[in-house]
């Protein structure tokens, strides 16, 4: 069983990708962890570094390559990130969350995202605003992809008046269903 977690800044990605992967009692991976180490080590923002993917692809195309070769030699795990959906097509259940802008910055000002720097909820907002600007424009160039394009997904949340548990209580129920049918078809 593979499950994508997708969905916009703030929705709940890891959250619930880490809760789920416990209750299944599946792998956790998330990429946004893995792009926030690389900004760490690189002494930037996670806003910085997306700019800088801009310009400099093998940013993205290392973490791309990674979730491709774990969809290829992997099993059994849940993992967070925009593009799992598209670089891993042949997962059991491709889920998107999305949530109302404010709700999605209170949830980042909140978090332990803290070297994000944001000081308050309207620049938040338009951080969050820049960022996925920033990463459509990346995706669309190097990949012909829009991740906000729900046809990549098998089950799309509106996790704004949702607890993380409760979002995780509704995916475990569609991967319940899903349960018997076969990987050849994609999960559908």
């Amino acid at each position: 069983m593979i499950v994508t977690i997708s969905g916009k800044a703030g929705s709940g990605k890891s959250t619930v990708a880490k809760l789920l992967s416990e209750r299944l009692k599946l792998k956790h991976y998330s990429i946004g962890d893995l792009m926030r180490v690389m900004a760490m080590e690189k002494r930037i923002t996670l806003l910085e570094l997306n700019k800088l993917a801009e310009k400099d692809k093998s940013i993205d195309f290392e973490l791309d390559n990674k979730l491709k070769e774990m969809g290829n030699t992997k099993d059994n795990f849940v993992v967070d990130g925009r593009l799992t959906a598209f670089f891993i097509p042949n997962a059991d259940v491709r889920v998107f969350l999305d949530a109302d802008d404010q709700i999605r910055a209170e949830r980042i000002l909140k978090d332990r995202r803290q070297q994000e720097k944001n000081k308050d909820m309207d620049e938040a907002i338009n951080n969050i605003k820049k960022r996925e600007e920033s990463e459509k424009k990346r995706y669309q160039k190097y990949y012909g992809i829009n991740y906000f394009d729900k046809k990549l997904y098998n089950y799309v949340i509106d996790t704004t008046q949702l607890t993380p548990e409760q979002v995780v209580g509704q995916v475990v129920k569609f991967v319940n269903s899903k349960k018997g049918i076969g990987r050849s078809s994609g999960g559908k």
